[in-house]
C-alpha cells in the first residue's frame, strides 16, 4: 500500500523525499520541496480518501534541525535500528527517518526486539535522544562533580555506532506536535533538579540548552 501512494504521489508531482508515512497520514517535512501544493492535496485525497495531509510548522522545524545531523552521520543504503516503544520522542525519531529510505536508500529496522540490533544485523542503531535529554545529562554530571561526557561521544549500545537525529530538537517542540495530533504516545519524566535549573536560566540566557551542549562538546573535544 504505500508504495502504491508513493507512486501515486509522484505521478501527481509530489517530491517523496520530504515527506513521511505513517499510520495512513503523510507528514510534510519541508512545503517547498516536496512541492506538495493544496491542489495536488485535493488530487490525494480524492483518490485516497482515507488518508489525511499534515501541514505542521512545528514538524517541518524538527526536521529542518534533524536532517543537520543527519547530513552528516547517515551513509547510503545503511541498515538503521530503532526501538520500538510507547514514547514520544521515538514516534518522531520513526517519523523523521522514514523519508531517508527513500532520500539515501537506507532500511529502518524498528522492532521492540533489541537483539536484532547487532553487527552484521544493523549498521547503526538510531537513539531517540533529545536535546533536553542530553543537556540533562550534563548538568548531573556537573552537579556530581563528574567529568563532562556527552553521550553522543561515548555512546556504542551494542558495539554499534549510533546516531542521534533529535540531538537538536527540544522537548517541548516534539510534545506540541504529538499532543496537536493527538498521538498515543508517553512522555516520560524529566529530572525535577536539572528540569528546574533549565527553566530558571532560560528566563536570562537565549538558547540556553543549545550553548550549553555547544559548551559541552567544545570542552570535551579539547581534552
Amino acid at each position: 500500500m504505500s508504495q502504491e501512494i508513493l507512486d501515486f504521489l509522484g505521478m501527481i508531482g509530489v517530491n517523496t523525499q520530504f515527506i513521511s508515512l505513517y499510520n495512513n497520514s503523510i507528514f510534510i517535512n519541508n512545503l517547498k520541496f516536496s512541492r506538495f501544493s493544496r491542489k495536488k492535496e485535493e488530487l490525494f485525497l480524492e483518490k485516497h480518501p482515507d488518508w489525511k495531509v499534515v501541514r505542521s510548522k512545528v514538524f517541518q522545524k524538527m526536521c529542518v534541525r534533524a536532517s543537520r545531523f543527519l547530513s552528516k552521520s547517515l551513509h547510503p543504503k545503511e541498515k538503521i535500528f530503532i526501538e520500538k516503544n510507547s514514547n514520544c520522542a521515538n514516534i518522531a525519531l520513526y517519523i523523521i527517518l522514514e523519508p531517508y529510505t527513500r532520500k539515501y536508500g537506507i532500511e529502518i529496522t524498528y522492532s521492540d526486539d533489541l537483539e536484532m540490533a547487532r553487527p552484521g544485523e544493523v549498521d547503526k542503531i538510531a537513539s531517540p535522544l533529545t536535546l533536553d535529554g542530553e543537556v540533562e545529562n550534563i548538568i548531573k554530571q556537573m552537579l556530581q562533580g563528574e567529568k563532562i561526557e556527552p553521550t553522543i561521544l561515548k555512546d556504542k549500545p551494542n558495539n554499534l555506532k549510533a546516531i542521534y537525529p533529535l540531538i537538536n530538537i527540544p522537548d517541548s517542540r516534539i510534545e506540541t506536535w504529538t499532543s496537536e495530533h493527538d498521538f498515543k504516545c508517553n512522555i516520560p519524566p524529566k529530572d525535577k533538579v536539572s528540569n528546574d535549573l533549565l527553566e530558571f536560566l532560560e528566563e536570562y540566557i537565549p538558547e540556553v540548552r543549545e550553548n550549553m551542549l555547544k559548551s559541552a562538546l567544545f570542552v570535551s573535544n579539547q581534552k
